[in-house]
């Protein structure tokens, strides 16, 4: 029986991340997107269970020190964490999973002690074509100031230092 494929992406905001993740998850047929958890509150749209697990924050940290999680970070002033039971049910049934995790998670998951993680562990980098072009697509967004942009930006900055400890690259 062929064990599944953990399929990690990461990227810095606004190089099309979410719109890969979802083409994938339509075309790649038996591809399974992984639920996460966070404390963050619900966005417009968002449903328990099938976007994120919300959690108050009392109750993730609870699980995190009980191990609960493959991995988990904070991003943004709210955790995030990425249930262990789950991934492995749908690895060991042959299932390919699909994560969409920032840097620190999969930093996490290449660290496990966890050989079944790091074996299963394809991570994927998604780099813009350039900054000004990543610069571009934010303000086209015309949802933040420019104050929050610029800190988007440094953001970015950041995170794309680090594609270089992924397996693959690609730009979009």
């Amino acid at each position: 029986m062929r064990r599944g494929i953990i399929f990690v992406v990461s990227a810095p905001s606004g190089t099309g991340k979410s719109t890969i993740c979802k083409g994938l998850l339509a075309s790649v047929e038996g591809l399974r997107r992984s639920v996460s958890c966070t404390t963050r509150p619900p966005r417009p749209g968002e449903e328990q269970g099938e976007s994120y697990h919300f959690l108050p924050r009392e109750e993730f940290l609870r699980r995190a020190a009980g191990g609960f999680f493959l991995e988990h970070a904070e991003y943004g002033g709210h955790l995030y964490g990425t249930p262990a039971g789950p991934v492995r049910e749908m690895l060991e049934a042959g299932t390919d999973v699909l994560m969409d995790i920032d840097i620190q998670g999969a930093a996490h998951l290449r660290a496990s002690i966890d050989t079944w993680v790091r074996e299963s562990l394809a991570d994927i980098f998604i780099m813009p074509p350039s900054t000004a072009e990543l610069a571009r697509r934010l303000r086209g967004r015309g949802t933040e100031s420019e104050e929050r942009v610029a800190a988007r930006l440094a953001r970015a900055t950041e995170v794309m230092r680090h594609w270089g400890e992924y397996r693959y690259l690609v730009v979009s």
